[in-house]
């Protein structure tokens, strides 16, 4: 298994978010397993033909959503993506329904609502 990320210069995505999508992607349907080490900033860079601080920040965001952890000296590895999503996921959805009750939302108000709301954010019609 390799890190495969394919950085396409006309795309409406930064190539920052290109790249942290890929690998979160990666991550996510096991193509990079758990403990994975992912190469070095300076050399995902230098072999993308991008600036050291654009994989740096994809790096940053992958971190902050629990996709990779860095050990220090010893390098940057894939985490347990799936267990990070599904905690985050978790931690919205507690915070989404403590909001809507208190806005005084009734339960089948509330889920249209976040059901309108994934429609928006997946683009699907049903």
């Amino acid at each position: 298994m390799t890190l495969k990320i394919d950085i396409d210069g006309g795309a409406s995505d930064a190539p920052y978010e290109q790249v942290r999508a890929q690998i979160a992607g990666q991550a996510r349907s096991g193509a990079l397993p758990v403990g994975y080490k992912l190469p070095t900033v300076r050399g995902l860079a230098e072999s993308l033909g991008l600036a050291a601080n654009t994989v740096a920040k994809a790096y940053r965001a992958l971190e902050a959503d629990g996709v990779i952890e860095t050990r220090g000296r010893n390098g940057t590895f894939v985490a347990a993506a799936g267990d990070a999503a599904a905690k985050g996921a978790s931690a919205a959805a507690q915070s989404y329904a403590e909001r809507v009750r208190r806005l005084g939302l009734s339960e089948e108000a509330a889920l249209a609502a976040a059901r309108d709301a994934l429609r928006a954010a997946y683009g699907t019609s049903g």
